[in-house]
């Protein structure tokens, strides 16, 4: 019976056995079939998240394009200098800045005051924070930290710091610091300049040797721009942003919707604002490819980089130069001449251009500084410092009173001074008689363009002593035909800037009698060198423009590429005069400079270039302690040849005293040079070579 027992016993543990044998191999069936559901249906997919990387872009600025003058001698150059970047990777985060920090200190030096000074107090508990982490944070409880952002406990912290903690470190620390700084401005794949001035040749070794250390710097090249003639033409060239300064803050928005980078440079004055869409280049795009940490573990040249497009310009150096010369030398004649006379006087403006083209041939000013006894070039002033030109807008008074009909061609009056009741006497520069139109431009009567003035006003019977009838709307009427030459109006000029003059407020009689002799309205250097190309181009305002071609950038640094784009002549308008009007003002202005009676013909009258135009004077009161002391505002305006005019010219000399005449000298000897320029470049000798070096102002 027992043996019996033992015999079931037996039989049912291997049954027992089975089942779980049975179950074990139901589980392992399971397993394999999801491990083959995951290798074969999701294989791929899975796998594809385990070598996930993201391939993200950076730009790397290119040099900007060149300057050339018209006859292709560089202006603007740029200049290689050694410079250390840093480009984040993503996700990097401050201690790991540090690090790189601490290590780049070792190999680079930010001594300069500059880099020192800039360190803050906020950046060196921020540094004291990440070198003392865990003491910092213990400094804000739990229960403060809780109702609390992450970037206000931070601040926190950072504020129960003690100056005493931070006010001894070394001066290697401090330059650790200011390296974060600069590091700390990196945006995300960006290159950030951490020092690009006076980085040695052991420097640029040292980090280049050890990049492998150095994760996101790079040792590499930045420009500067250099200028072959020092500063003749720079002030109009203008300037770039420094890499600290990157775009204009007024202008990010502009800026970063055209592509641009924060830290990147931009032209902030003059043409290199201008024209930055064409000098700013097309920068490297590199592709860098990331792994799921952020390493960066592969990168490629996406778009190859180009230079920005080189620019020709319409000015003529070798003119420029010696324009400034001439300024100064006529500017130093007559301060040493006669000091207190002659103590209100400090500036001459010139613009020499085509009067065809309105290219800008010269646009050269000097000012002089009684403090420190020197001269220095203030060519700007052509396009802003407006000043009441005198007797040189006479040729649009009288193109006014014919297209008005007030006057005929030909038609005479007496010159004696105008007496209105109540007002002072008027008179030219003295009694010159019965003249004519011509003869009112070569001898310059005022009083011809009073008799202009009155009658566009509604007063043909003038009488002595009386009061004139006048109709305000006069002021409006002339002002309308002397905007036609560009007098009173922007001559849109390719500059960021200019000044359309100044409108006198009251339109009174005498005023506008003023207005006819222009010494009521103000305008700009430009303004009449535009009016008076106008004159001489029969009629036609054309644009004045700096620019005469853009080229494309080649690989060899001393040549220019092909042509881009070229800037031709722009008309802006013609004057709605009669031809046969714009003819006697020029023959006017030819009498002005080339017979016995004009006001300018002992500087001009024997010229072999045939040229014309008009002198000019107004006075301009200046309050010295309390007294009135009149000046005079010395302009002249011209053009030659006369009968195929292919220069014009207008300079002013503020604040001169009577007895001299620096603006017929000035006007002589730009012309005489211009001249003397084109002769010997139509027939040069053996050099003819022109200095890149030196200042001649």
């Amino acid at each position: 019976m027992v043996e019996k027992k033992k015999k079931k016993k037996k039989s049912q543990l291997p049954f027992r056995l089975n089942i779980l044998f049975f179950i074990v191999f139901l589980l392992f069936s399971v397993l394999i079939l999801q491990l083959g559901v995951v290798q074969i249906l999701n294989g791929e997919e899975f796998q594809a998240e385990i070598e996930r990387t993201t391939k993200d872009y950076t730009e790397i600025p290119v040099p900007r394009g060149k300057m050339y003058d018209r006859n292709h001698n560089l202006i603007v150059d740029n200049e290689a200098h050694y410079s250390i970047t840093y480009t984040p990777a993503k996700g990097i985060q401050a201690i790991e800045r540090l690090k790189v920090a601490e290590k780049l200190a070792q190999y680079i030096s930010m001594d300069s005051n500059d880099d020192l000074e800039g360190v803050t107090l906020r950046n060196k508990k921020e540094y004291w924070y990440l070198k003392n982490e865990e003491e910092a944070k213990s400094r804000l409880s739990a229960e403060e930290a809780e109702g609390m952002e992450p970037g206000e406990q931070y601040n926190t912290i950072l504020e129960r710091i003690k100056k005493t903690e931070v006010d001894d470190f070394t001066k290697h620390q401090l330059e650790v610091m200011a390296i974060k700084k600069e590091m700390d401005k990196a945006m995300t794949l960006t290159p950030q300049v951490i020092k690009n001035e006076d980085v040695t040749p052991e420097e640029f070794a040292k980090v280049a040797e050890h990049l492998g250390e150095l994760p996101g710097v790079n040792a590499t090249t930045d420009w500067d721009r250099k200028y072959p003639y020092d500063d003749v033409f720079r002030n109009f060239v203008g300037s770039i942003t420094s890499e600290s300064q990157g775009i204009l803050a007024a202008k990010e928005e502009y800026y970063l919707t055209r592509g641009y980078s924060r830290n990147d440079r931009v032209g902030k004055s003059g043409l290199e604002e201008q024209y930055e869409s064409l000098l700013r280049g097309r920068k490297e795009k590199i592709q860098y490819t990331t792994n799921k940490q952020g390493k960066v573990v592969d990168s490629e040249v996406a778009v190859e980089g180009e230079r920005g497009k080189d620019l020709v310009l319409t000015i003529d150096m070798k003119l420029q130069k010696e324009v400034n010369k001439i300024l100064k030398e006529e500017l130093n004649a007559i301060i040493k001449e006669n000091p207190y006379k002659n103590r209100y006087v400090d500036t001459a403006m010139a613009v020499v251009m085509n009067p065809q083209t309105g290219e800008l041939l010269s646009v050269a000013g000097q000012t002089y500084d009684r403090v420190k006894n020197e001269f220095k070039p203030t060519g700007l002033k052509t396009l802003y410092a407006a000043h009441p030109p005198g007797s040189a807008v006479k040729g649009a008074t009288v193109l006014s009173g014919y297209e008005s009909g007030v006057i005929e061609p030909g038609q005479s009056f007496y010159d004696a001074p105008i007496k209105i009741a109540g007002t002072p006497e008027k008179s030219s520069w003295r009694n010159l008689g019965r003249v004519n139109d011509y003869e009112a431009l070569a001898q310059s009567s005022n009083v011809y363009m009073f008799y202009i003035a009155m009658r566009m006003g509604g007063d043909f019977n003038y009488q002595r002593n009386d009061k004139l009838n006048f109709d305000p709307s006069a002021f409006r009427q002339m002002r309308n035909y002397f905007s036609q030459f560009g007098l009173g109006v922007p001559t849109g000029v390719d500059f960021p800037y200019e000044s359309a003059g100044y409108e006198g407020p009251a339109p009174q009689a005498g005023n506008l009698l003023d207005f006819a002799i222009g010494q009521y309205d103000t305008y700009t250097v430009m303004q009449l060198a535009q009016y008076v190309s106008t004159i001489a181009n029969e009629g036609y305002r054309v644009r004045p423009h700096f620019l005469k071609e853009a080229r494309m950038p080649v690989p060899h640094e001393d040549k220019l590429g092909p042509v881009y784009k070229s800037y031709n002549t722009e008309v802006l308008n013609r004057i709605e005069m009669d031809q046969k009007y714009i003819d006697r003002v020029q023959e006017g202005f030819r009498r002005a400079f080339q017979t016995p009676s004009g006001t300018a013909d002992g500087y001009f009258a024997d010229k072999p270039y045939n040229p014309a135009g008009k002198t000019g004077t107004a006075e301009f009161e200046i309050y010295e302690d309390g007294n009135m002391i009149y000046t005079e505002n010395l302009s002249l305006v011209g053009y030659a040849p006369f009968d195929k005019p292919e220069v014009s010219f207008a300079l002013i000399v503020p604040h001169t005293k009577a007895g001299n005449s620096i603006n017929n000298k000035i006007g002589e000897r730009i012309l005489d040079t211009y001249f003397q320029l084109k002769k010997e470049r139509k027939n040069p000798t053996k050099d003819t070579s022109e200095e890149q070096t030196g200042n001649e102002e």
